[in-house]
């Protein structure tokens, strides 16, 4: 059985918008959607007085409601399970992640899931989680088209492999861009730049030509970037309905689970991000 799309809502309407997003998900891969709302410790304290208990439990019972009645009027066939854990979200989502196929988050919200995008829950979640991590912050429709960012990296490589998966799944373009940038003074014309630029371009042909041939059906454009990536792929992001980049690139220091790029693209990317580390085993559905 194919594990579950996992969403974490908070009755906020940007977790309404990851809600929406994970319920297409789940329907697109045929499996199940799994709803959490996470529930703050004081909810639950033993010194908490009882009326205020009661009123946090109706409305942490109201979130999950009105999350499962959203996806049930849209989607009437698809299985919905729902939790309503206890804890730190990062801890619940990182365990979460462990049987997900997907897990998805808004870009900020209330409750237990104010400032995922402000603070250490988001870093622990997109950095550390097990299975891919979506984050949610403009819905986006109709572009037909994936931007994918390569560096030939490892963890790049892994993102281009979770691309083209979700291409071929969508029916959709797949944008591989690689932005890269002359090391030294720039000239309005010089063999030694357009030398490197070939190089650049041949090193992105040869990181997608396994892909491509695992993958004939998915039409890809690229797009070498003369910039450095995070505004070229923030560029990109307004004309996707999904943008996918690994966890860190080349730069950066060893240990660190998520790289500037990917760190700065969940501020500032126009669609869905899906954030992936080279660790995981992505084979298609």
């Amino acid at each position: 059985m194919t594990d579950p799309i996992v969403v974490g809502v908070d009755g906020s309407g940007r977790s309404l918008r990851a809600l929406v997003w994970a319920a297409h998900e789940a329907v697109l891969h045929r499996c199940a959607l799994r709803i959490i709302h996470v529930l703050p410790r004081e909810h639950v304290h033993e010194s908490t007085p009882g009326d205020r208990v009661r009123e946090a439990s109706r409305r942490d019972q109201g979130v999950v409601a009105e999350a499962t009645a959203i996806v049930r009027e849209a989607h009437p066939d698809l299985e919905v399970m729902t939790a309503l854990p206890t804890g730190s979200p990062a801890a619940v989502l990182l365990a979460e992640s462990e049987h997900a196929h997907t897990v998805v988050l808004g870009a900020k919200g209330l409750g237990g899931f104010a400032s995922l995008l402000l603070g250490s829950v988001a870093l622990q979640v997109v950095g550390h989680a097990a299975s891919p991590v979506v984050v949610v912050n403009h819905l986006t429709t109709g572009h037909h088209r994936i931007v994918v960012g390569a560096d030939g990296s490892a963890h790049s490589q892994a993102a281009l492999v979770y691309a083209f998966q979700q291409a071929s799944l969508r029916g959709a373009r797949l944008q591989a861009v690689h932005a890269w940038s002359y090391p030294g003074p720039e000239a309005a014309v010089s063999p030694v730049q357009d030398a490197a630029a070939e190089e650049h371009r041949q090193s992105l042909e040869e990181w997608l030509r396994p892909l491509r041939e695992a993958h004939p059906d998915v039409e890809v454009v690229e797009e070498l970037a003369h910039e450095a990536p995070i505004p070229a792929l923030a560029r990109a992001s307004d004309r996707a309905d999904l943008m996918v980049v690994g966890s860190r690139g080349r730069g950066g220091f060893r240990g660190l689970a998520l790289g500037s790029v990917s760190q700065a693209l969940l501020q500032f990317s126009q669609c869905p991000l899906a954030v992936i580390r080279p660790r995981l085993q992505l084979t298609p559905d």
